[in-house]
């Protein structure tokens, strides 16, 4: 018995001064890596590191797809850091969209503020999940599938997406295909389409090649 006692001590005594480190606030002037960026110095954290106020105003919306995303990932917000969280604000205008797009490296689960959002993805399996969302309604996203979200109504949209990850990633099809120099007869290969239809998106979205 005496033999237990002084074990449980001498692990309480080895455990009871351990520093447990709560949250890693970003310091954004270093450099980032796959575990995030480093810490800044704790005496040097303040309570604004975790408030972000940029998703209260709506994005410009006055663009080719009618609609914006803002981003409060962990380069907008540091306290994000190693949270393995994050969040988006979308507005769509009435006719707008936010095309055909993945996340890498997160789940999203889009929650709908404001007017109605036909949304949908599509599975490694090339399975097709579309819904129309109204206020309050919730869709998930798994990481790295391609998703998109358009106005459904005559009002403009407003919804707020939530990932799994800090930094989730971005890639838009259209913009990866269009707006790079991705060669025309490399796209016409590989999407089967009409060589003077890729020129031309290409003409609208800036690409070259």
């Amino acid at each position: 018995m005496l033999h237990i006692v002084l074990l449980l001590s001498l692990l309480l005594s080895t455990t009871s001064h351990a520093s447990v480190q709560d949250f890693c606030v970003a310091d954004l002037m270093g450099s980032e890596g796959p575990a995030g960026f480093p810490c800044k110095k704790a005496a040097t954290v303040t309570s604004d590191d975790f408030v972000f106020s940029g998703l209260t105003e709506a994005g410009n919306i006055s663009n080719l797809i009618k609609a914006a995303v803002t981003p409060a990932f962990v380069a907008q917000f540091p306290g994000v850091n190693g949270l393995d969280l994050s969040a988006a604000r979308l507005d769509i205008a009435p006719g707008g969209v936010i095309p055909l797009h993945t996340h890498p490296g997160a789940n999203e689960l889009l929650i709908v503020k404001q007017g109605h959002i036909t949304a949908g993805f599509i599975s490694s399996s090339n399975s097709v999940y579309i819904k129309t969302l109204k206020k309050g309604e919730l869709m998930v996203f798994p990481q790295g599938l391609l998703h998109f979200q358009i106005a459904a109504g005559k009002t403009n949209a407003v919804a707020f997406a939530v990932f799994s990850s800090a930094n989730p990633g971005l890639q838009i099809l259209d913009f990866a295909l269009f707006a790079s120099s991705f060669p025309t007869p490399l796209v016409t290969k590989t999407t089967f389409l009409d060589p003077a239809i890729v020129k031309k998106l290409k003409a609208v979205l800036g690409g070259s090649g």
